[in-house]
This record gives C-alpha cells, structure tokens and sequence, in this order.
C-alpha cells in the first residue's frame, strides 16, 4: 500500500575533517585472489526501541564475511575487534578498503593495519560504489533477515544475524563467483577468472527474497542457516 513510517534512520558514515583520508587503490585493479583486498562498513539494526550498529570484515574476492561485530554505539573498539579476529583467522590482506567515516580514519584503526603491512585504501567521499559488495550485502541481509523480525533484545539480534550470515557463507552461491558461495570461493574449491570492479559491479553477488514468496520459504530459509 506505499505506507511507511517517517523518522530519521542513523548516520553511519561520519566524516572527521582533522583525520587523515587515504586514496583510492582499487580503482582498474584486478582482484584475482581471497586476501588481495578485504573491506569493511556499518549499517544500522533496527529493533524496537533504537538501534543496534553491525560492522563486517569482507574479503572483496570471494565475498565471504570473515568476522563481524554488533554494537549499540559507532564507536571504533568494535570495528577494531572485528578486524582483530580477521587478521587472526585469516591472515592479513594486501589492501583494506574503506569508507571516510571517523572509525575508519581514526589512528587507532589505520595503526592496526599499517603496523601488520596492510595498504589503506579509502572510497572517495560519497561514493558507495566504491565498496558496492559489502553494500549489496547489507541489501540482503535487511530483505531476507533484519525486516521479517521484531527483535528487542541484542542477544536476539546477534543470535538472529549469525545464523544468517552463516548461511549467507556456507549456502549463497553467487551469480558473480559462477555459482560458487563465499566459503568454497574463499577456500579456492573451484578456480575463478580475474574479477574487476568494475565490471562485475551488475553481477549481483546475493539473490534478495522474492516479494512474491511464501512465509514456509522463509521458514526453511532459517533452517538451513
């Protein structure tokens, strides 16, 4: 019927003028291999009486999320946490990027990865295309998870949000990745050509929820995860 609710959704990205930006690295990059670059970026979970905030690490090849964190303020300690348990599960990337909120542009974040080697990438200032897979994650995510609940409580979001994404992982194959999902293309199962970009920007990674389909489809949806 086109009725929606009227109020103000949070910022995410918010920018700090003194902090230090970064170029743009992956601009006409070929990214051929899990752990060449990795990204990051936080929406907003809403429940009923506010906000909780999500971060995810990703590593932009395979699309696989390798950690993430809930937090019900934007500060920096939980993105730093989540990039923490990457690194330690998963080794470092070449390139991090990024968008310019202040988590990311904060020392504290830039000192984790550039004392581990890590080359700092940074969207330009309003271009959510320059990390549009972790973007069409978040897409995914709300369609098929966060809007068909009513949570209340953070540890019925967390509970919520990590079987999803580890269905999102284990289960979701990708058009992009030749129907391969995160883990088997992160895992390297099957081999996959050069990925630029730019070019496999249509691709959609994930298949978000027909509007169409039934609430027994959704049921086995989280069965699965």
């Amino acid at each position: 019927m086109g009725i929606v609710a009227i109020y103000q959704k949070p910022r995410t990205t918010i920018a700090n003028k003194d902090h230090k930006k970064y170029p743009y690295l992956l601009r006409d990059l070929l990214i051929t291999r899990p752990n060449q670059v990795w990204c990051t970026d936080i929406t907003y979970i809403p429940v009923q009486r506010g906000f909780f905030y999500l971060v995810a690490i990703m590593d932009w090849h395979s699309r696989k999320v390798l950690a993430w964190r809930l937090s019900n303020t934007l500060d920096t300690r939980f993105c730093i946490e989540a990039l923490q348990e990457a690194m330690e599960k998963y080794g470092k990337p070449e390139i991090f990027n990024t968008d310019q909120g202040c988590q990311f542009t904060s020392s504290s974040w830039c000192d984790v990865l550039i004392a581990a080697g890590v080359k700092i990438s940074m969207d330009g200032k309003g271009r959510w295309m320059d990390n549009v897979f972790i973007e069409r994650l978040w897409r995914s995510l709300k369609y098929e998870c966060v809007f068909l609940h009513d949570w209340a409580f953070g540890s019925e979001v967390r509970a919520g949000l990590g079987k999803w994404l580890a269905f999102y992982n284990a289960c979701r194959p990708h058009q992009s990745l030749d129907y391969l999902t995160p883990d088997e293309a992160y895992a390297g199962n099957k081999p996959l050509g050069p990925m630029d970009m730019i070019d496999n920007a249509a691709a959609l990674p994930t298949y978000p929820q027909d509007k169409n389909s039934s609430n027994d489809n959704i049921v086995v949806l989280k069965e699965v995860a």
